[in-house]
């Protein structure tokens, strides 16, 4: 059985969703390893604007390494702490972390699931959405890939591509396919994490009262994948 996706939208406020790698560091083909970790400059200090204003900050990660036998679940656990220690020295923290270890073609066979998990689908959003009490019609979605923007089209939220990492492939694409349809290019695209989070927080702005005190969100840390079979408040 899959994960329960009708979207969440009950009692909740805004929310980042951050893709990983490419996004929020350097990107490395299947990065396993906290020695090949980069954070990529600007975004640490990016992540911090929204841990100030009390925005809940959650990475959403495709990691098929696991499924194709490149790397564990712990190596991805290690990644991710180590990935707090280098946020932290500049202030920045990460409030949970989701991550999908499936794929159809898996080599290792506990990990060939059709799962609803992994991006462009949104069961990690959605598992978030109801774990993390935010709402996903009121969230952004940053990324690298087209399934980042599929993945908040999907989910209702509001996606924003980034040139870090295959952005810039990425956007390349999407212009050659917007000049053959002759279709206007929609997608909203930036240079970085940090354009991103000034875009968000100029938006945020223009729509809460400024006299409103955002609520804090505990920074504790979570690290997750969404349980198959497992069903989520919608």
């Amino acid at each position: 059985m899959a994960i329960d996706t009708k979207i969440w939208t009950g009692p909740g406020r805004p929310a980042v969703f951050l893709d990983r790698d490419g996004t929020i560091n350097e990107e490395v083909k299947y990065l396993g390893s906290p020695h090949q970790l980069r954070i990529i400059p600007g975004a640490a200090e990016a992540i911090a604007r929204l841990n100030q204003v009390g925005i809940p900050v959650i990475v959403v990660t495709n990691q098929s390494g696991i499924a194709r036998g490149y790397y564990t679940e712990d190596d991805v656990q290690d990644v991710h702490n180590y990935m707090d220690k280098l946020l932290a020295d500049h202030g920045a923290s990460i409030n949970a972390y989701y991550y999908c270890p499936h794929h159809p073609d898996a080599i290792v066979k506990k990990y060939a699931v059709d799962c609803e998990c992994r991006k462009p689908r949104i069961g990690m959003l959605s598992a978030a959405a109801a774990q993390e009490n935010v709402s996903l019609s009121q969230a952004y979605v940053v990324g690298d890939k087209r399934s980042d923007l599929r993945a908040a089209v999907n989910a209702g939220a509001r996606g924003i591509l980034v040139r870090t990492g295959y952005g810039m492939q990425t956007e390349e694409e999407l212009l050659r396919e917007a000049e053959a349809t002759g279709a206007a290019l929609v997608t909203n695209i930036v240079d970085d994490l940090a354009a991103a989070v000034e875009q968000i927080l100029s938006a945020l702005n223009q729509t809460q009262p400024q006299s409103v005190k955002p609520p804090k969100f505990a920074s504790t840390y979570r690290h997750h994948r969404p349980e198959i079979g497992r069903h989520y408040p919608h």
